[in-house]
């Protein structure tokens, strides 16, 4: 709760307690994430005059995972010295979720990119301008992700955080804003990727090629759909959780519950910037060796 002073910035550690287990947490992720998209980028970009349409959609995925590595040490300082609560904490967040919904969209159009590939081999072939079209792709993914963080702005406006990257537990979000989470953001992309993915698989166990690209390809795309499920379905399951669970402040049983279950599964959401690392290896073997 942030009681009846919630419309006045408390730029005070007044609120503050230290989580020394949330910030040992994202540590590791941190450490790992970064040397892993690290990595990834530079051999990305020693090879960009061999690149695909594959390689583009990849990059960017290396971005997206890339940036949301690179403020993780602003939330293991809060984790263990408390930020102030201000405009910085806001960007902070939209940050966070602006690079963690590219990477999930990024996913789906990875997904659809390797569906038509494999579904029409033939056509794929002779179709124009790929990389190109995979440039506007994702930079029409940007787009839009800023342009619904600017329409919804205020929802992690100072006054509505209780800490830094915790927002007051009387104040719920826009439920719009969740469904558009929810629905636009993740099940949406969950089902594309769910179905280019049952697609794919299918389609290459019919064949008759029993070649280590086809392994390889079979297991890049069960590898992708279950870490998407893993990382993604909790902290949207929490979303919901955390706005019907607003209840009067002295239900603490609660409160507690679905604020624990709400942190957790954002610390699993941003774990996903590890495990690319499985697109990334297969992807690059092939495309050095």
């Amino acid at each position: 709760m942030c009681g009846n002073n919630s419309s006045i910035p408390n730029i005070t550690d007044a609120t503050c307690k230290v989580d020394t287990l949330q910030g040992l947490a994202y540590s590791p992720v941190f450490l790992l994430g970064l040397i892993i998209n690290a990595a990834a980028l530079r051999a990305f970009i020693a090879k960009r005059d061999s690149w695909t349409d594959t390689h583009v959609y990849m990059f960017n995925l290396a971005i997206a995972d890339f940036a949301l590595v690179l403020f993780l040490p602003f939330r293991i300082y809060d984790a263990f010295f408390c930020l102030l609560k201000t405009h910085l904490c806001t960007f902070l967040i939209y940050i966070h979720f602006i690079n963690m919904y590219a990477s999930i969209l990024t996913t789906a159009a990875i997904s659809v990119q390797r569906y038509l590939v494999i579904r029409f081999p033939l056509r794929a072939r002779s179709w124009r301008k790929k990389k190109q079209i995979a440039f506007v792709v994702c930079l029409v993914l940007w787009g839009l992700l800023v342009t619904v963080c600017v329409i919804y702005r205020k929802e992690n406006h100072p006054n509505k955080l209780w800490t830094c990257y915790e927002r007051c537990k009387d104040l719920p979000l826009n439920l719009h804003f969740i469904l558009i989470l929810v629905l636009l953001g993740f099940l949406t992309p969950l089902l594309t990727i769910g179905f280019c993915s049952s697609q794919i698989i299918w389609i290459l166990l019919k064949m008759d090629d029993k070649s280590e690209e086809k392994k390889s390809t079979i297991g890049i795309v069960t590898a992708n759909i279950i870490v998407f499920i893993v990382c993604y379905t909790p902290i949207h399951v929490g979303f919901l959780v955390n706005y019907f669970s607003v209840v009067p402040p002295d239900w603490k049983s609660v409160h507690l519950p679905a604020h624990t279950y709400l942190l957790s599964a954002e610390w699993i959401a941003s774990t996903n910037c590890c495990f690319d690392f499985i697109s990334y290896y297969f992807l690059l073997r092939r495309f050095y060796l």
